[in-house]
């Protein structure tokens, strides 16, 4: 019900926008986060909107990265700027309403020179 894509690889200083595909759930009940998972590192949540479009970022992409949603297109994405190399790993959207969630497929961002 949720895809992921838009990732690739970037050199440092670069811009990545993800896009995430939502299907079967409405942008209006579900909250939309986008999370990451480096190798051999735990997933770890890196922005989020709400069904009232409130966003929150993670403090290491504050100022760096914007998510929004279109949600006639059912879309959500995240835009990817002053991209890092530890910013490098599986990107995954997820969408939450009280105890249901819901993962899509990961799109990979390497962030390399």
């Amino acid at each position: 019900q949720l895809q992921a894509s838009g990732g690739g690889t970037v050199q440092p200083g670069g811009s990545l926008r993800l896009s995430c595909v939502v299907s079967g759930i409405s942008l209006d009940d579900y909250a939309i986060g986008w999370f990451r998972q480096a190798p051999g590192k735990q997933r770890e949540w890196v922005a989020g909107i709400s069904p009232g479009t409130d966003r929150n970022y993670a403090d290491s992409v504050k100022g760096r990265f914007i998510i929004s949603r279109d949600s006639r297109r059912n879309m959500v994405y995240l835009q990817m700027n002053s991209l890092k190399p530890e910013d490098s790993g599986d990107y995954y959207c997820r969408g939450a309403r009280g105890t249901a969630e819901y993962w899509g497929q990961g799109t990979l961002v390497t962030v390399s020179s």
